[in-house]
């Protein structure tokens, strides 16, 4: 916590996220018996530690990043009543009027935990972790990579595009208004974010768990609205524009939405709360790979000459 106290006031949450991460490695079990001449058959038992001691202490952390960054007031103890999921919330201080906050960041939680072992998080993770770095170091360099804009500002981007639509039209548009809107973006060249991804060819399944929650608890809140009617109006629009592949919504179309809908208005720290998430993908791919001992990776290599002859070619 004083690590954190002593970053810029300036500092991106995913920046002090990753920094308190890395403060706690001081407690490695992985490394203390690693040191200690541990055999490598235990290697996951040691990993396997680790990763319940970071993970019981990740809601905390997270929370803290948003109550010092900004500057809520004094930190708010985790209360044992609660599960792992809602005393997140609980901790940075959310208001739950509704009583369903802690459901919508459970939902959330489990459903950004693991996304194949291909995206750069996970990746980033595994490599870092297959020189037996100890899983505090690995989960920091996979925030590192997931802080990217590529990869988990994407919800953070869709809510702005909400917003921006609301502000545009000082509420929720018609169809026929929204669809005008889209068009004119498309002509412009700009693109219409949370609709196609780089490896589903369907619907996003996380989507629909995420759209069935906010039908049942939220369907009046203006933003839940407007998302539905992007879901109804953008795929028919992006089809017919020609130019996106895989025009249906993901999971990012309305995630950030849903925590903005429930009073978490700081869209940077959204990927601090799916850092927390990815974070039981991470070490759960970790210590799996730990057991099968697992080689440390070596990305294969290309000369100078090659390089020349690929960009001659093109």
């Amino acid at each position: 916590f004083e690590t954190l106290r002593h970053q810029p006031k300036s500092s991106h949450p995913m920046a002090m996220f990753s920094l308190a991460v890395l403060a706690l490695e001081e407690g490695s079990q992985f490394r203390a018996r690693y040191n200690e001449g541990m055999r490598k058959e235990d290697y996951w038992e040691a990993a396997l530690e680790d990763s319940l001691d970071l993970m019981a202490k990740l809601p905390t952390i997270a929370a803290a990043v948003y109550r010092i960054r900004y500057e809520l007031g004094d930190l708010i103890p985790r209360n044992p009543q609660l599960d792992w999921s809602a005393n997140l919330t609980h901790m940075m201080g959310v208001a739950d009027e509704s009583g369903t906050l802690g459901d919508l960041m459970r939902l959330y939680l489990n459903l950004h935990a693991d996304h194949e072992g291909g995206n750069v998080s996970a990746n980033l993770c595994h490599v870092a972790g297959s020189a037996l770095s100890d899983p505090y170091y690995a989960v920091s360099a996979g925030l590192n990579g997931l802080a990217g804009p590529l990869h988990g500002l994407a919800n953070q981007e869709c809510l702005r595009f909400h917003l921006a639509v609301h502000k545009q039209f000082s509420g929720v548009p018609s169809k026929e208004q929204l669809s005008q809107y889209v068009w004119d973006l498309l002509n412009s060249g700009r693109v219409i974010p949370g609709f196609g991804h780089a490896v589903l060819r369907s619907t996003d399944p996380r989507y629909t768990a995420l759209h069935e929650f906010a039908q049942k608890h939220c369907p009046d809140a203006e933003m839940v609205q407007l998302a539905k009617l992007m879901y109804e109006t953008v795929p028919a629009i992006l089809t017919e524009h020609g130019k996106a592949k895989n025009v249906n919504p993901n999971v990012d179309a309305l995630s950030g939405v849903l925590l903005y809908t429930y009073g978490v208005t700081q869209p940077r720290f959204y990927t601090a709360i799916f850092g927390v998430s990815r974070a039981l993908g991470m070490l759960a791919q970790l210590i799996i790979n730990r057991a099968m001992l697992t080689p440390i990776t070596r990305p294969k290599s290309v000369s100078t000459e090659w390089i020349k002859q690929q960009v001659s070619a093109r």
